[in-house]
């Protein structure tokens, strides 16, 4: 990983988990609650720290940093680790059409990596940019909030469930953050 991409403890970051080939996985709900779930866990956990977060089909985009005595990129590899698993074995028991296409892709992802068993559900990075300034911030969070308009989804940002856009226009979000 270049030292553009490198994570500094403390610092928050905008970052994009993208499923490999792009592949719209989080079209179901089962997948899109497993995600939402398993960032609650490490909140709870593990020690991140969500102040924005919007999860699309094919990726998810957060605002974050870790506790202090923790380790973002610790975080995010056990996060991507279990969903990756999670997700493959929903895949695997779940009457979907496009089972086999999604598992081949993700086999073929992985053949070449000795580290990857059976399947590689994650890209590589997490693509973390170091947040340094307020403007930066808000440009940022706008982009995380207003990806699921400029996609079609819904008309207004709250609107859609799967996004912390909803906590920052005061109504019940799926997961706590801390509002920047």
């Amino acid at each position: 990983m270049g030292f553009h991409y490198r994570i500094i403890e403390g610092n928050a970051y905008f970052l994009t988990l993208t499923v490999v080939d792009w592949i719209d996985v989080f079209t179901r709900k089962n997948h899109k609650v497993t995600l939402v779930e398993s960032l609650e866990y490490c909140q709870k956990n593990k020690g991140l720290v969500i102040f924005a977060w919007c999860l699309m089909p094919s990726h998810l985009h957060m605002i974050a940093r870790a506790e202090d005595g923790t380790n973002l990129s610790d975080i995010l590899r056990d996060f991507k680790k279990f969903t990756s698993k999670k997700i493959i074995e929903q895949i695997n028991d779940e009457a979907e059409s496009r089972r086999e296409w999604m598992l081949d892709r993700f086999e073929f992802a992985g053949r070449h990596n000795n580290k990857i068993k059976n399947y590689k559900f994650w890209q590589d990075g997490n693509h973390p940019v170091e947040l340094t300034n307020y403007n930066f911030i808000q440009q940022k969070l706008q982009y995380i909030h207003n990806n699921p308009v400029v996609e079609g989804f819904v008309q207004n940002p709250e609107e859609y469930l799967f996004s912390s856009a909803r906590n920052y226009a005061e109504m019940l979000g799926l997961i706590n953050v801390f509002l920047i």
